[in-house]
């Protein structure tokens, strides 16, 4: 590639979208070469190397699909991705081996961290829950950042030989104790005024740890992506988690 990365953003229009077209054009070696939305044509991709995917879930996989199949490496942010979607792109990734795909939840550095220290801590308490709180606009629950944080801390969990988490409840007909997420409790709150925000709440006998990580802004999340961007072509095949370009995954 030359030094020069030509990025395309596919949902451009939308407010993680957007931001992203402004952090490609501020970043060096960075050129923005198609901005793309709901209903676009979206062609040669305006001769993009690397594709950002901030659209929906019902239309992410299309759209990541569209870009593998070109030899355009995608950074995608758009959540839904579950273990069906994600096997049926290895197997479109199989036929184009030198494209890189990374799937992260979240691309703000200290929700990684967080992320990361909720599974270091995970096999020291007996209990845990994740409190998730989004703007109301956003359409799905949980967010993939408490879906993806709750599986690293089950999956530590049971490497540490740990049970289900302790809870007596038998009687929930509204579903006041939340989600379930490979056993780990998981509550999702939607209010005017928030951006993005998680807590891991881990418990023993006589003591809380809590870990939180508040985003603000959604310029938090720039730094993350523009490091994809960077980093994809690096990476042929699937990566899920921005942690494995950032050395976080030992």
């Amino acid at each position: 590639m030359s030094d020069t990365i030509k990025v395309g953003v596919i949902g451009a229009g939308g407010r993680m979208g957007s931001e992203v077209c402004r952090a490609v054009e501020a970043a060096d070696g960075l050129e923005l070469v198609g901005r793309f939305d709901q209903g676009d044509e979206l062609g040669d991709l305006g001769g993009a190397q690397v594709v950002v995917e901030f659209s929906v879930p019902d239309a992410s996989p299309a759209n990541v699909a569209h870009c593998v199949d070109r030899g355009v490496h995608v950074v995608v942010g758009t959540t839904g991705w579950d273990d069906a979607r994600l096997a049926t792109l290895r197997g479109q990734l199989a036929e184009r081996p030198e494209v890189g795909v990374l799937i992260a939840p979240n691309f703000a550095i200290g929700a990684i961290l967080m992320m990361r220290f909720a599974q270091q801590a995970a096999r020291f308490y007996e209990s845990v829950e994740v409190i998730e709180l989004h703007h109301p606009a956003k359409v799905d629950a949980p967010s993939g950042t408490a879906a993806r944080t709750a599986r690293l801390v089950a999956e530590a969990r049971a490497d540490a030989g740990l049970g289900e988490i302790p809870d007596a409840t038998t009687q929930d007909p509204d579903g006041a104790r939340g989600a379930r997420v490979d056993g780990i409790p998981v509550h999702s709150v939607r209010l005017r005024g928030l951006v993005a925000h998680q807590e891991v709440l881990l418990g023993a006998a006589g003591e809380l740890l809590t870990l939180r990580h508040d985003s603000f802004d959604r310029t938090s999340f720039m730094p993350g992506v523009i490091e994809g961007v960077r980093a994809v072509q690096d990476h042929p095949g699937l990566t899920v988690g921005l942690e494995h370009y950032l050395g976080l995954d030992a």
